[in-house]
C-alpha cells in the first residue's frame, strides 16, 4: 500500500524550490487552507485568532521527501510504503508540539474532525 506520505515535502522541495513551478505561498495555501475549505473545517488551514494552532516549521533550503521505505506496521503485520520528511524541524497541532528534532513527542492532542463542526 502506498499512502503518499511524501507528497507535501515532495511538492515543496521539488516543485517549489527546485523547479520553481509555484511560489512558496501558493504551495502552502494548496497544502493548508484549500483542503480545510474543501472539507468544511472552518477553524483550520489559516493562521488566525481563534483558529487551531497547527504549524509546521521547516527549512526551505532542505525540505524534501526522504527515500521510500517499507514499514510493516499495519494490522496483521502488513506493509506500506512511506517517505519520511526531511528538513522539517517542528510540527505543532492544536498548540501541542507533536514532532521536534526528528522525534515524535508522544503528544496525541488530535480528534476526528467532522465537516462544518
Amino acid at each position: 500500500m502506498l499512502c503518499n506520505t511524501g507528497y507535501p515535502t515532495y511538492l515543496l522541495g521539488t516543485w517549489v524550490r527546485e523547479r520553481q513551478v509555484m511560489s512558496w505561498e501558493r504551495a502552502v495555501q494548496r497544502l493548508t487552507s484549500e483542503p480545510a475549505q474543501l472539507f468544511g473545517l472552518t477553524d483550520r488551514g489559516v493562521l488566525a485568532r481563534g483558529n487551531a494552532a497547527d504549524i509546521v516549521i521547516l527549512d526551505p533550503r532542505t525540505v524534501t521527501a526522504g527515500e521510500k521505505e517499507m514499514l510493516y506496521n499495519l494490522p496483521g503485520g502488513e506493509g506500506r510504503f512511506v517517505q519520511r520528511a526531511e528538513g522539517v524541524h517542528r510540527v505543532v497541532a492544536n498548540g501541542f508540539v507533536l514532532y521536534a528534532d526528528g522525534q515524535h513527542s508522544g503528544a496525541l492532542p488530535g480528534q476526528v474532525l467532522r465537516a462544518g463542526r
